[in-house]
């Protein structure tokens, strides 16, 4: 199984929970890919997964991971490790 990083900051926003587990700046370009979509989906409807590339790598990376607001900020936490878990293992 896979290290899932840890939390760094969980933020409501509009209509999502934003939970970021690395800080954008650390990467060259960011996107929300639609592969990304299945296994977020699975974990918890509507959700989205952005991933990160650093400079010099080939490797993406889940950046962050936006739940929708109604679930509330200690479940988006849970949900979004666990939607970590499912992309990088």
């Amino acid at each position: 199984m896979a290290d899932v990083p840890d939390v760094q900051t969980v933020e409501t926003e509009d209509e999502y929970i934003h939970v970021r587990f690395r800080d954008p700046d650390e990467f060259d370009e960011i996107r929300t890919p639609d592969w990304a979509e299945n296994p977020a989906h699975d974990v918890s409807e509507g959700s989205e997964v952005r991933t990160g590339k650093r400079e010099g790598s080939d490797d993406w990376e889940v950046q962050s991971v936006l739940i929708k607001k109604n679930v509330g900020e200690d479940k988006a936490r849970e949900k979004a490790k666990e939607i970590v878990e499912k992309i990088e293992s």
